[in-house]
């Protein structure tokens, strides 16, 4: 059985580059799966992925106020992770020079 990972408001905004009032709207409109705890919503990640991808505009911000505007400086060695595995190919970047 997998984990679920749950979010608050908060964290949820900052992680995705939104304001609070966005996330909250999204809670709202039913467009987002949560459950409540102790009275503070908790929302789950795989919904805000979910939708931040559907909406242009989230998708956006995420990139560059969200967390996506770190990618660049994530050193990913691993092959498994990479998001092109080709440019840890010694036979490939050879060839390219």
């Amino acid at each position: 059985m997998a984990q679920i990972i749950r979010l608050t408001v908060s964290e949820a905004a900052k992680l995705f580059g939104v304001d609070q009032k966005t996330i909250r709207r999204a809670i709202k409109d039913q467009q987002l799966k949560y459950v409540v705890v102790q009275n503070r919503y908790k929302i789950n990640f795989e919904s805000l992925l979910y939708w931040s991808q559907g909406r242009t505009k989230v998708k956006n911000k995420l990139a560059q106020s969200g967390i996506g505007q770190y990618v660049d400086n994530w050193k990913i060695k691993n092959k498994l992770f990479s998001p092109n595995p080709k440019i840890f190919d010694p036979e490939k970047t050879n060839s390219n020079n």
